[in-house]
């Protein structure tokens, strides 16, 4: 037993080492028969912080933070747009990229605002006596009193309405003297001479039943009434019984509240939307459960200086007399629609200034940047008048960072257009000590390396 296994020992020993032996040649023979792989070619490092600042040697900034090399691979195609950034999909899930499609379609807008309720001042009536006098009787005395036109208000004496009578009634006589007369131009002399005080009568707001009274009586009336000139609500009372007025005197305003104005202040940037017939709705407070319909009647042609707002007038029926002047209401205006404009989120946009950017989707992990010139805004949505076409995608979230990245690629795009010209050959001086050196690229982005907020 002993003496086999002497045998057997030496005998698997040899097997083993020529195993090894073989298996040692078949792997150097693939290894020589298998492409060299080499590793990415690093053209230079960049500073972190300013891709401007570069080095031809690993080096720190000055905060100790490493330069970031930058590989052959890197080099963005010509036929790509300035700044386009290419993400792998397990990149574009984890820093949460959503896109959304730019749709043509009509774009409309909400104004919501507080008004204030008052007079229409086309239906407000001042009354003023046309001469000196002293009232002596108020028919209407008392304040908020509905009138319907014609409604005597009010009796007066005045001593040149008595003259005014007397001038008028010897006129009548004069007349009825000489109606007979042979003589053409004396009955027509007459007959002026009745008219025109008549006439002035007329003008001294002497009622036209009143004329008639005088004319069949030819007696003179010591007060003559002042009668209503339209329907409304009696406002104000500016005398009492027994007060001398003159034409300075205000004796009533008059509003007819069966239509009302109200004022509503609106911002700048709201005025593109409204316009003159835009419909309204109003609620107020005071009367619960009751919206008001109405339009946008006019829009005040200058701007508040202190609320930097404009002032539009909205006009509403007002038939029960519901609405009150200085009443307080919540106004909603609908403002007119935008037609055929292409649309998308707010959010997508970046704003940077006198510029505004959105990041287009080429394909799959693929983002370029586009200028793009806006209009009306309303409701989360924005209207894009040059640089983006209907179906489009663009980002909405995480546009920030891709912008950042996109001008660290833009950067190096102009930092590598003299070494594309030169065969990839780049020239680069060494600096003493691992120090960096700035390069001043031909034809350099200025916006490269700046950093949005």
């Amino acid at each position: 037993m002993n003496k086999s296994a002497f045998i057997i020992a030496p005998i698997m020993l040899m097997i083993g080492l020529a195993g090894g032996y073989w298996l040692a040649s078949s792997q150097q023979a693939s290894e020589h028969l298998e492409p060299n792989v080499s590793e990415p070619k690093i053209l230079f490092y960049r500073n972190p912080m300013n891709p401007e600042v570069t080095s031809p040697i690993p080096a720190k900034d000055g905060m100790g933070m490493d330069y970031v090399p930058v590989y052959a691979e890197e080099k963005i195609a010509i036929s790509e747009p300035a700044g386009t950034v290419n993400i792998d999909g397990v990149t574009v899930q984890n820093i949460g990229v959503r896109t959304a499609t730019a749709i043509q379609t009509s774009l409309s807008h909400t104004v919501r605002a507080v008004g204030r309720v008052v007079f229409d001042e086309q239906r407000m009536v001042h009354l003023h006596p046309k001469t000196e006098g002293w009232i002596e009787q108020l028919n209407v005395d008392k304040t908020g009193q509905w009138v319907q036109k014609n409604t005597d208000l009010l009796s007066i004496y005045s001593p040149q309405l008595v003259a005014s009578q007397q001038e008028y009634i010897l006129a009548l006589n004069n007349l009825k003297a000489l109606q007979n007369s042979p003589i053409a131009d004396i009955r027509q002399g007459a007959k002026e001479l009745v008219q025109s005080s008549r006439e002035r009568l007329k003008l001294l707001d002497v009622p036209p039943h009143q004329l008639h009274d005088l004319e069949h009586s030819l007696k003179i009336k010591k007060s003559l009434h002042i009668h209503a000139p339209a329907d409304g609500v009696v406002m104000k009372i500016g005398a009492r019984e027994g007060q001398f007025v003159t034409p300075e005197t205000e004796i009533y305003m008059i509003a007819d509240l069966s239509k009302v104005w109200v004022l509503v202040d609106i911002y700048e940037y709201e005025l593109p939307w409204v316009k003159q017939g835009d419909a309204v709705e109003m609620q107020l407070a005071g009367i619960p459960g009751k919206t008001f319909k109405g339009h946008l009647s006019y829009i005040y042609p200058y701007a508040e200086a202190k609320t930097r707002t404009i002032k539009v007038r909205l006009v509403f029926d007002n038939p029960d007399l519901l609405l009150k002047p200085e009443m307080f209401a919540e106004v909603t205006i609908h403002a007119g629609t935008q037609l055929n404009a292409i649309v998308i989120p707010s959010e997508a946009i970046i704003r940077s200034g006198a510029r505004n950017q959105v990041f287009v989707v080429r394909s799959a992990g693929k983002f370029a940047p586009r200028l793009v010139t806006l209009g009306l805004e309303s409701d989360g949505k924005v209207a894009v008048l040059t640089g983006l076409h209907s179906g489009e995608k663009v980002v909405v979230s995480a546009q920030f960072l891709l912008d950042s990245e996109s001008k660290l690629r833009e950067a190096t795009a102009k930092m590598l257009e003299p070494q594309q010209s030169n065969d990839d050959s780049m020239d680069m001086t060494r600096v003493p000590n691992n120090e960096p050196i700035e390069s001043s690229p031909q034809n350099s982005n200025p916006h490269a390396g700046h950093q949005h907020d």
